[in-house]
């Protein structure tokens, strides 16, 4: 067979045969978890084999006896992060609820680790991982058990818009910390500049205004818009659901 006859290998550490550990105390485990800790604490610019390696008291070698590259790296940091998300078992009771459950779960993962909305589209083949594929997988289960004819596209609608929101609330969280002060303490500073800003565009003003004049809860405010936007879109589900299948071209 000739050279560019060859199967292309596929980049993914999901598509490559695992190997075994080669230095005691050193583990493909052990190596994610401490990549993990460094993406939440500095951001994914932070990170690189080589301060890995020091972190871990291991060779950059060694590393890459465990993982190939950072982009497989990327994948597993993904893919352990997915099984802290939960979904509510099929058929237990209102889609509804399960459905807002889960959103809610992946909403609060994605604020513990404000890289991974950021991520979900350059993580190679992270779908492959057994956290993500059981995490879609138990999705799948509870939009079909609710009578969805086409699973994968409710689970589609329901994760572009938590991944949206969460990925936006992570980036400023990330932002607020960043600054040294808290939330409320932040916006109150940055407040008379955005009421400058849009002192000449009227419902704009008004809002500002308005939240000038009150007590600022910026959590409750996140989350009631997290809680607003997440109902509009179940409510437009639950319209496909009653609608049924789409006719047939």
């Amino acid at each position: 067979m000739a050279e560019d006859d060859k199967p292309q290998q596929i980049p993914s550490v999901w598509a490559r045969r695992r190997r075994a550990a080669e230095q005691p105390g050193l583990s493909q485990e052990a190596i994610v978890r401490e990549a993990i800790v460094m993406l939440d604490a500095d951001g994914i610019e932070a990170l690189s084999m080589r301060k890995l390696a020091a972190r871990l008291n291991a060779g950059a070698t060694s590393l890459y006896r465990h993982v190939a590259t950072k982009d497989e790296l990327m994948e597993l940091a993904v893919d352990e992060v997915f099984g802290e998300m939960t979904v509510p078992p099929a058929g237990t009771g209102d889609w509804r609820t399960a459905a807002a459950e889960a959103a809610a779960s992946f909403r609060a993962t994605s604020l513990r680790h404000p890289w991974l909305s950021s991520v979900l589209g350059q993580a190679g083949l992270a779908y492959l991982g057994p956290n993500l594929m059981s995490y879609s997988s138990r999705l799948a289960d509870l939009f079909s058990t609710a009578g969805f004819p086409e699973p994968s596209r409710a689970i589609d609608s329901l994760l572009a818009y938590v991944i949206g929101m969460s990925g936006t609330e992570a980036a400023w969280l990330t932002t607020v910390a960043r600054s040294g002060e808290t939330e409320a303490g932040l916006i109150a500073r940055l407040m008379p500049a955005a009421q400058q800003a849009a002192q000449e565009h009227g419902n704009l003003a008004e809002g500002y205004a308005h939240a000038s004049g009150t007590e600022f809860d910026p959590t409750g405010v996140r989350d009631a818009k997290f809680a607003y936007g997440l109902e509009v879109m179940l409510d437009g589900l639950a319209l496909r659901l009653q609608a049924g299948p789409p006719p047939t071209a």
